[in-house]
């Protein structure tokens, strides 16, 4: 079972409007509602790849009510969430039919209380015991420790399970120092961290700081592996246009499949950028059209580094 933690789980709600004009009112096309926060996302994708799944984190309120009943429905991850008195947040994002863009609104999240972060810590312990490997995603909601993921990481490493942990800021600071075993940072991301803008000298310094592997989202270019077994750059194989919601997270879905599968980097990278791709054509935000995934995994080109990390 592959355990996935959503500290600060989110309903994500979707606006289609035929066009996004400031200062404008707008006529809405569609409403899309869906479970979310990024552990979640990557949740969904690898239930539909056929992973077992579990989903932890928190979740209150008649918002948080909503997302578990979303959860509940069909066959998708387990939930083990925590119920909190706060209300779960809700991220908007507003989708531009002319032009594709998308603009989001993100809520800061419920205020988590000692009490209840200390149950979650129980639980997360619980679970760990029959994972097979856990993702660690998104940001803290307000009353969680700043070195939260830190802590989770040293659990993690002590009970033998295997860590990927993808948060920004000083979450991603103080849980590279507690060596997980992949970090999966954005550009800005990784420059916040290192203090580089130039992609691999940034990863590399990343790697340094005590990141067994770190796999760099580049946006448009595809992703940067600096691994103990090489280096690698994956990139897909004709610019892609459509709606980038949840793209990252499907790409932190494929490499935990692959890890937990021990693929080979550059299958586990062709299957990250793949799956990324077929997350950005798809209709409905944060899902993967599967058609566009299987024609796409084949077709990702993956080129090996001279020089060994």
């Amino acid at each position: 079972m592959i355990l996935t933690v959503t500290l600060n789980t989110a309903l994500d709600i979707t606006y289609r409007v035929p066009s996004l004009r400031p200062h404008a009112s707008h006529r809405v096309s569609e409403v899309v509602e869906r479970p979310g926060g990024k552990g979640v996302n990557v949740a969904r994708v690898l239930a539909a790849l056929g992973h077992e799944v579990t989903v932890t984190g928190f979740a209150g309120g008649p918002t948080g009510q909503v997302l578990r009943e979303r959860l509940a429905d069909g066959a998708g991850p387990v939930d083990a969430l925590v119920p909190v008195s706060g209300a779960t947040r809700r991220t908007i994002a507003v989708v531009s039919q002319l032009t594709g863009d998308t603009t989001q609104l993100n809520e800061p999240g419920p205020h988590i209380t000692p009490a209840e972060w200390a149950t979650f810590l129980g639980r997360y312990e619980e679970l760990l015991s029959g994972s097979s490997a856990v993702a660690l995603c998104g940001s803290l909601p307000p009353g969680v420790p700043v070195g939260a993921y830190a802590n989770l990481i040293r659990t993690a490493r002590s009970a033998g399970v295997p860590v990927l942990l993808d948060t920004s800021g000083e979450p991603l600071r103080r849980g590279v120092a507690a060596r997980p075993d992949i970090i999966k940072p954005n550009a800005d991301e990784l420059a916040e961290l290192t203090g580089s803008h130039e992609p691999l000298r940034a990863t590399q310094d990343a790697r340094r700081r005590g990141a067994h592997a770190v796999v760099a989202s580049l946006g448009a270019d595809g992703l940067l592996a600096v691994t103990p077994e090489g280096r690698w750059r994956a990139a897909p194989p004709a610019p892609l246009h459509g709606n980038p919601t949840g793209a990252g997270d499907s790409a932190v879905a494929a490499l935990l499949s692959g890890l937990i599968r021990q693929l080979p980097w550059p299958t586990r990278l062709a299957r990250a950028v793949a799956l990324s791709a077929a997350t950005v054509v798809a209709p409905a935000a944060g899902e993967f059209d599967r058609s566009a995934y299987e024609e796409l995994r084949g077709r990702v080109a993956v080129a090996s580094e001279v020089t060994a990390a």
